[in-house]
Order: structure tokens, then sequence, then C-alpha cells
């Protein structure tokens, strides 16, 4: 059973926890860790979702994201998912903290997500073989070149999961490093 923090619409803990799945009931504000590993060839991870996962199943996604658990800071909720989704133990100063965004998303009839989204950015050195992901959430894990990441964006890929405001952001990095 997983616990999170209930937040306000500031982002500021309330002092209740709750039940994960009565935060989504109830649309209650908390707060995710999402990391998007870029490689030294300039290669952006993405993770394929299990087709039996409770949302947004078999797409492909984000390098690694997650749900802070009661009690976590972001930086723990981060280092933790980095740890069960791709099976890195990292030092937390080669996390890049990038922003802060507000989401409010309405998946289902009893499923909101309203979101406080910690996004961060790794770069690593890692290969696609020093990746462990659990595959009863990720089917499927690849680098994929950053101009090819971009025209998927782009281009509206239906096997993409859209995260238009997170795109932008990244665009706004690593466009002049990898867009040449």
């Amino acid at each position: 059973m997983e616990y999170f923090d209930v937040l306000d619409e500031n982002g500021e803990k309330t002092g209740k926890i709750k039940l994960r799945d009565d935060v989504h009931k109830d649309g209650d504000w908390h707060r995710v860790a999402h990391i998007w590993i870029v490689n030294n060839d300039g290669e952006v991870l993405l993770q394929r979702r299990s087709k039996d996962i409770e949302v947004y199943p078999d797409i492909w996604d984000m390098s690694c994201a997650g749900h802070l658990s009661a009690g976590d800071d972001s930086i723990d909720g981060a280092l933790r998912e980095l740890k069960e989704e791709v099976g890195f133990d990292i030092d937390p100063k080669e996390l890049q903290f990038v922003k802060t965004t507000k989401k409010s998303t309405i998946v289902r009839e009893n499923y909101i997500d309203n979101e406080f989204e910690d996004l961060y950015i790794l770069r690593t050195d890692k290969k696609i073989e020093d990746i462990k992901f659990p595959e009863d959430e990720i089917s499927a894990v690849k680098f994929v070149p950053y101009k090819e990441f971009k025209k998927m964006v782009n281009e509206n890929d239906s096997d993409l999961l859209r995260r238009d405001h997170e795109f932008k952001m990244l665009f706004d990095i690593f466009d002049e490093e990898f867009d040449k």
C-alpha cells in the first residue's frame, strides 16, 4: 500500500497523507519526479510502459518517473525511481533540476491526476545494457538520437505519450547542443 503526502494548490504539504488510489479518486494534489536521461551521444532514453500498467499502457514515455511517497522529498523520490525503474544508483549531484510544473489531468472517471511535477535531467555514460527494469512496469527501453526524438514529438507520434510542456523545456535545453 502506497501513501502520498496531500498537497495544497501551491504545492505545500497539508500534513495529511492518503492512499495512492484515494488521492487519484479524490483529485488531491501530490508530487511526482520526472527524470529525462540523456547519454553522452546525445540520445534520449525512452521506456515503453507495460501493456498491463494502470494508466497509459503500451506506449513510449520519458526515461523514468514516479510518485513521491509520503515523507519523501523530491530528490529522494527521483533517486528511488531511478534505482527501481532503470537500476541506476547515482549521486544526487548528478541530477539537474529544471523546473516544477503544475498539471491537472482527468485520466478517466475516478482517476484525477493533480500533480506537481519536478522535472530533472540526468546526463550519463551508461549504455542500454546497463539498464535493469521491472518487467511488470516497463516492457522495453531504448536510446533515441535527439533529432529522432524531436521528430517523434513534432510529428505527434501516436506511440509517444504527450508531455508537451516538458518537451518544450527539453528543446530549450538541448536544441543548441544536439539539434545541429
